[in-house]
């Protein structure tokens, strides 16, 4: 199984912390994996995206050009990479920040309000985990034990109080997940 995600947003949205959070799972669960960022020079606010590949066999290339995922987490990065993924990919839209549709036919799509629900859950800033919650759900591609796990990992010590409610981001995505199968 190969996975190829590419995360996109502003800085500041848990683009890159989301993209090393699949990373870190990966190799708890000894699978092959390539995470690449690339943002702007601004600290916030400016462009952000990740490349993370995963897989069970050898990965040739860390470079994510044709994407099995998308996860947009803003309108200017549907219009930048919707034509990248792979016929048949699935595109993660966060519905609360971006106001376009997808126009493709040929891609799976779910628009997930992150912000809405990050902050009904009290924390604005984990709506990157709420979408990651759905990928894995989704997808399989890493379980929410490793990734609860690598929150230790990519959270600094001082944010480890953010631990639960991270993780209540995650497990309210993987709950929207199943009710979005449950319905197909």
């Amino acid at each position: 199984m190969l996975q190829e995600i590419l995360i996109a947003g502003f800085g500041g949205q848990g683009v890159l912390s989301t993209g090393q959070l699949l990373a870190y799972a990966g190799m708890i669960e000894n699978k092959q994996v390539a995470w690449i960022p690339s943002y702007g020079p601004e600290m916030r606010g400016g462009t952000a995206n990740c490349g993370i590949t995963i897989s069970d066999e050898p990965i040739s290339s860390p470079l994510v050009t044709e994407p099995t995922t998308l996860i947009v987490m803003n309108r200017p990065s549907l219009d930048k990479f919707e034509k990248a993924v792979v016929p048949g990919g699935l595109i993660l839209v966060n519905s609360s920040l971006v106001d376009q549709k997808v126009q493709r036919q040929d891609v799976q799509v779910l628009e997930i309000p992150a912000n809405q629900i990050a902050e009904e859950l009290g924390n604005a800033r984990v709506a990157n985990n709420v979408i990651l919650g759905v990928l894995i759900e989704l997808t399989g591609i890493v379980s929410l034990e490793a990734v609860v796990e690598s929150l230790k990992k990519v959270l600094p010590a001082r944010r480890h109080n953010l631990i639960p409610v991270n993780q209540q981001a995650l497990e309210k995505g993987i709950q929207l997940a199943k009710e979005y199968k449950s319905k197909q």
